[in-house]
């Protein structure tokens, strides 16, 4: 007795893209930690549209948040998933260290 063919898989059941988890530590509203955050929202816009979330954690508000990501200086990003956990600091300004530090060119 033959098997009828398999049918493709529906949109609906494919695996959803994998999701991005960002947090950018900040403290208030400095010119670096809002172009920080500017910087990599339009990053992820970019090379990731619709597959990330990022979480900003102000430590003037929040500053015990620091010490669960080791965060010792600030503007600074955490990668959360995929992992590995990376980190970068700074104001995100050079789009190819946050790139290459945030290892998104294997995610395109």
């Amino acid at each position: 007795m033959k098997t009828p063919p398999r049918q493709p898989r529906p949109a609906a059941r494919r695996r959803p893209a994998k999701l991005w988890q960002l947090r950018l530590y900040v403290m208030d509203q400095t010119p670096k930690s809002v172009m920080a955050l500017a910087n990599l929202k339009q990053v992820c816009e970019t090379h990731l549209k619709g597959r990330y979330r990022i979480t900003v954690i102000d430590l003037a508000k929040q500053p015990q948040l620091a010490r669960g990501d080791q965060i010792l200086a600030i503007p600074t990003v955490v990668r959360k998933l995929p992992s590995p956990v990376r980190t970068i600091i700074g104001n995100l300004s050079d789009t190819e260290l946050l790139l290459v530090g945030l290892d998104l060119r294997l995610a395109v």
